[in-house]
């Protein structure tokens, strides 16, 4: 029997969190190139509407920029065309770079849900929509389809012409230019993205590579399965059969990592992770998004933090266990409670509902002070002066 060689929890964990740009000290402006730059590393920043603090995107550059501010993002995507927004697991802003792959994604969603779509009527209204957008210039769903009855019972009760915007848009026909508020602002794709990275067509076989290649390096260790949902861009089957190929020219290894309750699991990796002395995550205490990169694959999180979490905006709140929107806390390696909070900002503050405590972690004062400066670094991001605290804030773990 093969022994394959082993990757314990701790190692793991510092490994994991390094790529995902939270184990050294954060510095940086925050904006600008160097933005770009954490962009870039991870990949994709996950977009979500939720802003009880701030915006899912923007809490997860703040954990790794505490200097970012929400104004930093949009001339990255609407001056500088670093990013642009599609899906991966879900809408995301992404860094440019990788804009040529994504038209695997953009040929596979026509040719597999055009028939899906074709029951709610939209196809009538592309060339409507197109022509709109050519005279009209960008619009967004409330500029189209103003006299068109919704949909009912699916599609989000979009509209036709709606529905239309979206194909459109996930099949890369046109783009999202900017946001309004939250409302995606759609041109055509050739007055968004550059040139350099529109011109460019890499054929299936090399994005198949490149997916799985880059969702390796940032990930550090991980299955087949892993591999296709970093950036859900291409199938299980896939991944699985580039990872036998890689596995057979010796590319990758075969390893085992402990998993935080001591129980190994298979995974792949390059052979140089095995040499790799990563660094030391900082104690610095982070408040992360729910949508956090490090978070976002939730499984992964528990086997490797012993940390389970669930969203639980659409539970009924009395059953809800902790609160609407929790965020998780990082220090260091360990994931150490989570917060309910919120940024009132007709009273200029964060306030602060609950913190319950992982098992097995105190909040002393050491711990009490660190928090207190995460939960400052949270306000000036919400843009409010001051923190409070309800009664009995700090609970018993659960």
């Amino acid at each position: 029997m093969t022994v394959l060689p082993q990757i314990d929890n701790r190692t793991s964990r510092a490994l994991f969190l390094d790529r995902h740009g939270l184990a050294a000290t954060p510095a940086g402006t925050g904006k600008g190139a160097d933005l770009q730059s954490v962009v870039d590393a991870l990949g994709f920043v996950q977009v979500d509407s939720i802003n009880t603090v701030a915006r899912a995107h923007h809490m997860t550059l703040h954990a790794r920029r505490p200097s970012y501010r929400v104004k930093n993002l949009n001339p990255l995507h609407t001056r500088d065309r670093g990013v642009f927004e599609h899906w991966t697991h879900d809408a995301s802003l992404i860094s440019m770079q990788n804009f040529p792959h994504w038209r695997l994604q953009f040929d596979r969603y026509k040719d597999g849900a055009w028939r899906k779509w074709q029951r709610q009527g939209f196809e009538t209204k592309l060339d409507d929509v197109l022509d709109h957008i050519g005279t009209h210039g960008p619009c967004c769903s409330a500029d189209v389809g103003l006299d068109e009855k919704r949909a009912s019972g699916g599609w989000w009760e979009w509209h036709p012409s709606k529905a239309a915007l979206e194909f459109l848009w996930r099949t890369g026909v046109i783009s999202v230019t900017r946001r309004d508020g939250f409302r995606k602002v759609y041109d055509l794709t050739e007055n968004v993205i550059p040139s350099e990275f529109l011109a460019a067509s890499p054929a299936e076989e090399e994005t198949l590579d490149w997916a799985c290649r880059s969702a390796l390096n940032r990930l550090g260790f991980a299955t087949s399965g892993e591999l296709a949902a970093f950036w859900g861009l291409i199938k299980p089957a896939e991944a699985k059969a580039w990872c036998i190929s890689a596995l057979a020219n010796g590319e990758i290894i075969e390893v085992e990592v402990l998993q935080a309750n001591g129980t190994p699991r298979k995974s792949f990796a390059w052979p140089a992770t095995l040499d790799e002395t990563p660094p030391k995550p900082t104690t610095r205490l982070r408040v992360l998004s729910p949508f956090d990169p490090a978070l976002r694959d939730r499984k992964r999180a528990e086997r490797l933090f012993n940390f389970s979490y669930r969203i639980e905006i659409y539970v009924p709140e009395p059953k809800r266990k902790y609160g609407y929107y929790v965020y998780p806390l990082l220090e260091g390696d360990r994931l150490v409670g989570r917060v309910d909070m919120k940024a009132e900002r007709d009273k200029d503050r964060l306030n602060i509902k609950a913190l319950w405590p992982e098992r097995g972690v105190q909040f002393g004062r050491a711990r009490l002070a660190k928090l207190e400066t995460a939960l400052e670094r949270s306000a000036r991001l919400a843009e409010v002066s001051q923190v409070t605290f309800e009664d009995s804030w700090l609970r018993a773990p659960l």
